[in-house]
């Protein structure tokens, strides 16, 4: 069971930061066109389809990877006080309640969003330039699909922390500012607390 949870997070983590690199994409895209109509006063035709689309990309094709790091946004105040396998079955229902009903939605609504976009070729109404805009429809369905496989490893984790009582380790590679400040609060704890001991002469056993 963690062995599919991995390799689910290696999928999700791999998608998730080559997309990423949309992120400088956009911003040069953006900055030649603020050059380009404020200095040269020649705006260009395709600098706001291709924002939005971009951008929209990198939103819904995070989500899974967002999800994989459980850094989506939750109301946790009473979560955080529950104990990991009652915060397991929580979550456990919700997943099969509202989760996967929602994605599922998402998916079959994209696929014909997607599917009649596609037969006519569609294009932005939104610049004279006729960017394409099917491809980008298409990302609804992708976004979708990860999040429907990364949900799988979120329940199975929640099946394991039913079963041991502790939630599997997450993949870190990003930290929350929260949790980087609780960690270092705890390090001075520990530190001070290490100061302050007494110490005793001889050899200690």
């Amino acid at each position: 069971m963690l062995q599919v949870i991995q390799a689910i997070d290696r999928l999700t983590t791999w998608v998730g930061r080559s997309f990423a690199w949309l992120i400088l994409l956009m911003a040069f895209g953006m900055g030649y066109e603020v050059l380009s109509r404020y200095l040269f006063t020649a705006p260009t035709a395709w600098a706001y389809d291709m924002s939005y689309i971009l951008y929209g990309t990198l939103f819904m094709v995070g989500g899974a990877y967002t999800l994989s790091r459980n850094a989506h946004v939750r109301g946790d105040f009473l979560y955080r006080l529950w104990k990991p396998r009652t915060q397991a079955r929580v979550e456990l229902t919700l997943y099969f309640v509202f989760f996967f009903p929602g994605i599922l939605a998402l998916i079959f609504a994209g696929w014909k969003y997607a599917g009649r976009s596609w037969q006519y070729m569609e294009t932005s109404v939104f610049s004279p330039a006729g960017i394409p805009i099917f491809h980008f429809k298409t990302m609804l369905v992708v976004g979708g699909v990860l999040m429907f496989i990364q949900g799988i490893a979120q329940v199975l984790r929640c099946i394991v922390c039913i079963r041991t009582g502790e939630w599997p380790a997450d993949v870190r590679d990003v930290t929350e500012l929260e949790d980087q400040l609780l960690e270092q609060g705890a390090l001075d704890s520990d530190n001070g607390a290490a100061d302050g001991a007494p110490t005793t002469g001889g050899n200690a056993r």
